[in-house]
């Protein structure tokens, strides 16, 4: 298990320097750089232009920009936004629990939905629940998510009002930061109608970005549960005559989890990508927004350093994924 696991993290390195290679690679492709989209209408002289490219090292060959870059970023220093002069790992950090949180809460709401869904068509195979619970997860799952966010809106916020438009919170409660977890720092603070103003905002996206997750776990649970309902331990524990609950949610569920398990895992990439549109059509203060920003202005530093660390995020949780294998199932520990 120990020699998996390195040879796991052996293989990071290099799927990260790919990751930073297209961001580089694929921005730069864009028409347009930072002093041109900075200039806008007015533009400036091109002495200035190529003081300011110089300034930030964009004078430079492609080739030796990308080295220069791999090298600080091989010391920890991703670089400093052009836009902002701020470092970007701050700013990342800075906006990243938004989107963590929002992450989280819709894929819990995939799980608590996706898992027992999968499980009930399974039980119910060919019957009119199982046909029902398939048909939502397939609708779920090819629905647009700006087109499903935009339905939830007009339906929940706008003609019904049971739902804010856009934030993280009203305006009308101030939290002071203290983990950058909005539902924590309010309960922190003990003000529980900022908590709930919170959660209230938190609803709609969490819906929006885990519909899709919910429906490729209900799919997958449903695919599993089949294979494994038909082992010869399943009917032996029937045979012995424990309850249906503990051999479905115990038995057969434990054995059934693993596929699902790397699904919830490749989910998390999903979440991420998905967070873009979703953090930008509901004015969520989170990563997706600011790369979309970032994008925008040309800002290459934000950019590369950005997806980097999602990247980074992506490759932790399938690393943990990985090893929670061996916690469900004993005997992958001696055949890795």
């Amino acid at each position: 298990m120990i020699r998996f696991f390195l040879g796991r993290l052996v293989l990071v390195v290099p799927t990260l320097l790919g990751v930073v290679l297209l961001a580089f690679l694929l921005i730069r492709l864009v028409p347009g750089d930072p002093v041109e989209v900075r200039s806008g209408e007015r533009g400036i002289s091109p002495e200035r232009h190529q003081q300011m490219l110089e300034a930030w090292g964009l004078d430079q060959p492609p080739w030796k920009q990308f080295v220069d870059y791999v090298a600080k970023v091989a010391q920890g220093d991703l670089g400093t936004s052009v836009v902002s002069a701020k470092p970007v790992l701050r700013e990342f950090l800075t906006l990243f629990p938004a989107t963590i949180e929002l992450t989280v809460a819709a894929m819990i709401l995939a799980v608590l939905v996706g898992l027992p869904a999968g499980v009930l068509a399974a039980l119910n195979r060919g019957g009119p629940l199982d046909h029902v619970v398939m048909g939502a997860a397939l609708t779920g799952y090819s629905m647009p998510i700006f087109w499903w966010a935009m339905i939830l809106i007009l339906v929940s916020s706008i003609q019904l009002g049971l739902t804010p438009v856009s934030g993280r919170i009203s305006l009308l409660f101030f939290t002071p930061p203290v983990t950058g977890f909005m539902l924590v720092d309010t309960l922190l603070a003990g003000d529980l109608r900022a908590f709930r103003s919170a959660l209230h905002h938190l609803i709609l996206p969490a819906i929006v970005l885990g519909t899709v997750p919910l429906g490729v776990i209900a799919r997958m649970t449903r695919s599993a549960m089949l294979e494994v309902l038909g082992e010869d331990y399943v009917r032996t524990a029937r045979a012995k005559g424990l309850s249906p609950f503990r051999v479905v949610w115990v038995h057969a569920l434990r054995n059934a989890a693993i596929p699902v398990i790397t699904v919830i895992g490749l989910q998390v990439g999903v979440l991420l990508s998905g967070a873009i549109l979703t953090e930008t059509i509901f004015s969520w203060p989170g990563i997706g927004k600011w790369l979309i920003e970032s994008i925008n202005k040309r800002d290459y530093p934000a950019i590369q350093g950005g997806l980097l660390l999602v990247a980074s995020t992506v490759v932790f949780v399938n690393l943990c994924v990985d090893l929670l294998y061996g916690v469900i199932n004993p005997r992958i520990r001696t055949t890795r």
